[in-house]
């Protein structure tokens, strides 16, 4: 029997990766990307997709007549969202609430149907944007930096686990994500149904579309070569503000090891990221990419700080790597570089769409 292997948001920039990643490393099994194509250069991702065997749908997560249209799967992987933090301050929260809450219900439906192991790709903005706002923190020249010997659950040298504070706002991006959780561990205890859950930071690698909201190591590198304009936004704008970054194929590296082990790792909530070791601020993206690029851009400043904008998140993984063994392997060199690369030898396609 051919392994069906489903992945929602299959078109965007996580979900592309992971399945062209997916067919290559099982050539026999049906890869599926499906995925609404909402986001500007999604398009993109559909003559990548074609070229690696993988087969596209289009459809949207919050029909469940799309999703049926797809057929049984093995495996479905989770991928579909809206992005970006911001959405929904001062305008219409349909779309993130009926995408990534709506929608994410529909596919923890239809992988019951169907007996489908689960893996969704949750957010570190679960987290209180109150709480991540009040840890203690000094300054550097180039960096907000944790006050050595915090006593605050959660927080360690390491960055962020998942015993941080979940009380308080997060922003609709975080609360859709957190309460998708929950009904997935529903569904894990009433159904049966295996499943794990990944609170991803700042994921970024080729064929990303980088924008300020979203994809910002993309976006600061494409600006640094195709021009157009950059700011240090928030929080005085010095640039200061801190995460961290795991390169797109230490993402799929973590999601066999845990398909491979479900019978285990079912039920596994993990916070997944670069690690302080990844983990960079503006200023010194603003320095990476001044070395790549050998130009040096103008860098506006907005002192005046969004609603959803929080000062530090680095993950700490230790209980991913203590439970499946996992480490990220990229280091943020090569990220930086493999991003780089691409922009380059796909200058033609991307100015258009990065250089806004």
């Amino acid at each position: 029997m051919v392994e069906r292997i489903l992945i929602t948001g299959g078109a965007g920039f996580v979900g592309s990766n992971l399945a062209l990643a997916f067919k290559r490393d099982r050539p026999s099994a049906t890869v599926i990307a499906f995925d609404n194509l909402k986001r500007r250069g999604s398009e993109l991702a559909l003559p990548r997709l074609r070229a690696g065997g993988v087969e596209f749908m289009h459809g949207d997560v919050r029909s469940m007549d799309d999703l049926a249209s797809a057929g049984p799967a093995d495996i479905l992987i989770e991928a579909s969202a809206e992005p970006s933090v911001h959405a929904g301050y001062g305008g219409d929260p349909n779309y993130v609430v009926h995408t990534n809450l709506f929608g994410a219900a529909n596919c923890l439906e239809f992988a019951r149907r169907h007996g489908s192991d689960f893996v969704f790709l949750s957010t570190s903005r679960v987290y209180s944007i109150e709480a991540l706002r009040g840890l203690p923190m000094e300054k550097n020249a180039s960096r907000f930096v944790l006050r050595s010997g915090v006593q605050q659950a959660g927080v360690s040298a390491a960055g962020i686990s998942e015993g941080f504070s979940l009380g308080g706002h997060r922003s609709l991006y975080g609360t859709t994500k957190l309460a998708a959780e929950l009904l997935i561990e529903e569904y894990r205890v009433m159904y049966g149904l295996r499943a794990v859950i990944n609170r991803c930071g700042v994921i970024s690698g080729p064929w990303q579309m980088g924008k300020v909201d979203q994809g910002f190591v993309v976006l600061w590198l494409a600006r640094h070569l195709f021009g157009g304009p950059l700011s240090y936004m928030g929080f005085g704008g010095d640039g200061l503000q801190v995460r961290d970054v795991l390169h797109v194929d230490d993402l799929y590296d973590l999601i066999v090891r845990q398909l491979n082990g479900l019978d285990e790792f079912s039920g596994g909530l993990f916070n997944v990221g670069g690690g302080m070791a990844n983990s960079l601020s503006l200023r010194e993206l603003t320095s990476m990419s001044q070395k790549l690029s050998g130009r040096k851009i103008e860098i506006g400043r907005i002192a005046e700080t969004r609603d959803a904008d929080i000062p530090f998140y680095v993950s700490d993984c230790q209980a991913v790597t203590s439970m499946t063994g996992w480490k990220q392997q990229r280091s943020l060199d090569q990220v930086l570089e493999d991003v780089w690369r691409w922009l380059v030898d796909e200058r033609a396609q991307l100015e258009p769409i990065l250089s806004q």
